[in-house]
């Protein structure tokens, strides 16, 4: 993909349409919020924010969180979460008479790899399939894994929602991966990757017309034995003899899972924090997003400085701390005058940055989140950040 750079800043600065959450999440047609972006700009705790507020709103509501921190699982009064939905207690309704609901779950992928092999495979041959050391290794740790398994599981929970009508809100917060756009690319990666045809050429056993291939197979078989060792190639032989009859599932999983996040019930939430690195990656996703025809609600600024209160800019602020300096006057008003200082040039700063994204995407509507002074530990920490969200606060 071509990455466009974001250009130069506008002469005036440009604001973003505002972003209403509210609407989003009470709008029956969206059955699938995914909150998106680059890693430890929030995502988890918008997402959980997010669910608790439209759980609130009356939907009955399933977050899908990635290695959550464990004092935002303790927010939402569960101890552990794992790969099954439990329920969270304690949910204050809008409306008195409010129905809602909301389950937290948190992606353990090596286990939702076993359930795909298991539900796919015979025993005997899933079996082999799961005590094969390089099963284990790349249902673990290979590349795209995590996020492939949060989309697999994305496509569990949304079929059995729409069998026994357990969610009618899917909240998905993504893998932290070194760039965003990882996160649109692994599923196809990892599917490519199983349903290569050079690896099912290369270690199934020579056949038909690939008999004519055999002594460059040989070659090829040779080299790869000096470099990864025969036990491991051995592994990799048996894990494709075993895995043959599941290849094409994971393709057509990872088409279907698509095809799912293209669907107008889905919406993106792009996250970003207020920085100049995490904004061109949130540009970059906004631009991937609008390429492959996926459904943009809006861009989260999060974790944003506050406003500062009256007329003292940062200049005036740092010249009269200066000058009380010199007359070794009221050092603690001279300190706040140079907090204050500060505080005005980092919000400046921030502001020019989102005006630079909202010079180059002008139609992405954009909420502003301020930093909390401390770190959300409860319920009321995450109805303080969704109605920040939503704009209530």
């Amino acid at each position: 993909m071509s990455r466009t750079r974001v250009g130069p800043l506008a002469a005036e600065p440009v604001e973003a349409p505002a972003l209403n959450l509210d609407e989003l999440i009470d709008d029956r047609r969206i059955g699938i919020v995914v909150c998106c972006g680059s890693g430890g700009v929030g995502k988890t705790t918008t997402a959980a924010a997010l669910a608790l507020r439209a759980a609130e709103r009356g939907r009955n509501v399933v977050v899908l969180t990635i290695d959550p921190a464990r004092r935002l699982a303790q927010a939402m009064g569960i101890e552990r979460l794992d790969n099954v939905p439990r329920p969270v207690s304690g949910l204050v309704p809008a409306d008195p008479d409010g129905t809602g609901s909301l389950d937290a779950m948190m992606l353990d992928m090596k286990r939702t790899f076993d359930e795909v092999v298991t539900s796919q495979a015979t025993p005997e041959k899933a079996k082999q399939i799961l005590e094969n050391p390089f099963y284990i290794t790349l249902s673990s740790s290979f590349a795209g894994t995590q996020e492939y398994m949060a989309m697999e599981k994305l496509g569990q929970i949304h079929r059995q929602a729409r069998q026994d009508g357990s969610y009618d809100l899917i909240v998905v917060d993504t893998p932290p991966s070194r760039s965003a756009l990882d996160f649109l690319d692994a599923p196809e990666r990892l599917s490519s990757f199983l349903d290569g045809r050079f690896i099912r050429i290369l270690l199934a056993p020579a056949r038909g017309p690939a008999r004519l291939m055999s002594a460059g197979l040989g070659i090829v078989t040779g080299a790869l034995t000096k470099v990864l060792g025969t036990q491991v190639l051995r592994d990799m032989q048996l894990f494709v003899a075993a895995f043959d009859t599941l290849f094409g599932g994971f393709r057509a999983r990872a088409e279907k899972t698509f095809a799912l996040l293209q669907d107008d019930q889905t919406a993106f939430v792009v996250v970003a924090a207020p920085e100049e690195d995490a904004l061109r990656e949130a540009a970059y996703f906004v631009e991937r997003l609008n390429e492959d025809d996926m459904p943009l609600a809006g861009l989260v600024v999060n974790r944003a400085s506050p406003e500062t209160e009256g007329d003292l800019s940062s200049d005036e602020a740092a010249a009269a701390a200066e000058r009380l300096q010199r007359a070794s006057a009221d050092s603690v008003t001279g300190g706040l005058l140079r907090l204050h200082a500060d505080r005005v040039r980092m919000a400046s700063r921030e502001h020019r940055l989102r005006s630079r994204f909202a010079a180059a995407h002008p139609s992405v509507p954009t909420v502003v989140v301020r930093a909390l002074p401390t770190d959300v530990h409860d319920l009321d920490g995450l109805r303080q950040i969704g109605a920040l969200l939503a704009g209530d606060a």
